[in-house]
């Protein structure tokens, strides 16, 4: 009875932080609900009703997202945002990400050896457990939050702004660590193929590993030209050594067009000079800056309906079964944030986040708060199990719409 007193008291009483809980709710709820009926628009969109977001304009509308609207929406607001002196004061944005997919990826470990995914699923458990979306759902999500005149964080301008810069600025080390990580830890098994049931895949023609060009010999090539002379020789092996580097590392994977922008917008963010010749409102090329926002506002309601539209296709066929999916919703979505939580406090005890800066806690908290990475499905679509991958993050973002409306409600207590 005291509880529900105290809840009463709390929902007719403003909070310390001037919010009464109902308010702090509503706050919580509206940008999932807001999320949630864009997505419903683009289902209805893909549907047999209306018919006109067809597999093919979804694919199409998540290119033109990835290498045209997500980068615009980046490179205008981190640029305007960033200098060197918040560069280093936001120095553990991108720790956390990587704090929080290791901590992540050690509760995946711990999960599936308990419950024993089924072969050869061990090591994309761990994945689909450890590797959170810290793009476009907290940008969506963030976006909605802001638009509300009753935020807590005050102008939806400044909210609006500083926000997308935080999530921005913790990107790049998010897509290395796609890139180089999830890339081989989402390795084929020896069979060669996740389908290993498949009879009528020929042994043979099933090598170790993925086919990338990485595991083409390169001395092929250099064997020819030792022929001619030295200097040539020489000339082909630092070739092919930059070239077995560039395959090694994964560069061209990791160079994505939202990368690629988040770099050119701390570097001209940071210089004093190329910062006033193109994101200040008086510059001479602040028209480019102007279109980039322009084309950057489209990117969340195109994503959204990508996302809505995909969801035509159901949960699809997954070798997981129910007892492993199951476990990868539940320690993705109620496991980790804790954790997350643990870590953000842990470094605002020990004083290394800047001082009365809500916004940037509160992104901290939502990088732990999100669900399975869209982008670790598309490595896994690479590598071969992007079926299980799909309908992974299918339930994941169902029940998704729960979890993070709580979480958002508890940051929200939290911060204020």
């Amino acid at each position: 009875m005291a509880a529900v007193e105290r809840i009463l008291l709390a929902l007719q009483n403003e909070g310390a932080g001037g919010e009464s809980l109902l308010a702090s709710i509503r706050i919580a709820v509206m940008p999932i609900v807001k999320v949630f009926t864009m997505c419903a628009l683009g289902l209805l969109m893909a549907s047999k009703y209306v018919d006109i977001l067809h597999a093919s304009g979804r694919k199409l509308l998540n290119g033109l997202v990835f290498t045209l609207l997500l980068p615009c929406l980046i490179f205008s607001q981190l640029g305007q945002a960033v200098t060197l002196q918040k560069m280093l004061d936001w120095w553990f944005i991108p720790m956390n990400v990587v704090l929080g997919s290791a901590a992540g990826s050690l509760i995946g470990f711990i999960v599936a050896t308990i419950i024993r995914p089924p072969y050869p699923f061990f090591k994309f458990t761990i994945v689909q457990i450890g590797i959170g979306n810290i793009g476009n759902v907290p940008l969506v999500l963030l976006a909605a939050l802001c638009r509300d005149p009753s935020n807590p964080f005050g102008d939806s301008e400044k909210c609006t702004k500083d926000g997308t810069a935080y999530i921005s600025f913790g990107q790049w080390v998010g897509a290395i660590i796609l890139y180089t990580y999830v890339f081989n830890m989402l390795a084929p098994p020896p069979e060669g193929t996740f389908d290993i049931d498949d009879e009528s895949l020929p042994l043979k023609s099933t090598p170790i590993g993925d086919t990338t060009p990485e595991q083409i010999p390169l001395l092929t090539r250099e064997e020819g030209v030792c022929t001619t002379s030295q200097n040539t020789s020489k000339k082909w092996e630092i070739k092919g050594l930059l070239a077995y580097l560039y395959e090694k590392l994964k560069l061209k994977q990791i160079l994505q067009p939202p990368i690629i922008a988040s770099f050119l917008a701390m570097v001209l963010g940071a210089i004093p000079f190329f910062k006033k010749l193109i994101f200040t409102p008086d510059a001479p090329l602040f028209f480019f800056t102007d279109s980039c926002m322009i084309l950057g506002e489209a990117m969340i309601p195109c994503i959204l309906l990508a996302l809505g539209g995909n969801l035509i296709d159901g949960p699809g066929s997954s070798r997981l079964g129910f007892r492993t999916t199951a476990a990868i919703i539940f320690a993705r979505l109620l496991l980790v944030p804790p954790v997350g939580i643990g870590i953000v406090m842990l470094a605002d005890k020990f004083g290394f986040l800047p001082p009365d800066d809500k916004m940037f806690r509160f992104v901290l908290l939502l990088q732990n708060s999100m669900p399975t990475s869209v982008l670790a499905g598309a490595v896994a679509n690479l590598r071969g199990c992007g079926r299980d991958a799909a309908a992974v993050l299918f339930w994941v973002h169902i029940f998704a719409i729960i979890s993070m409306a709580g979480w958002i409600i508890l940051f929200l207590y939290i911060l204020f």
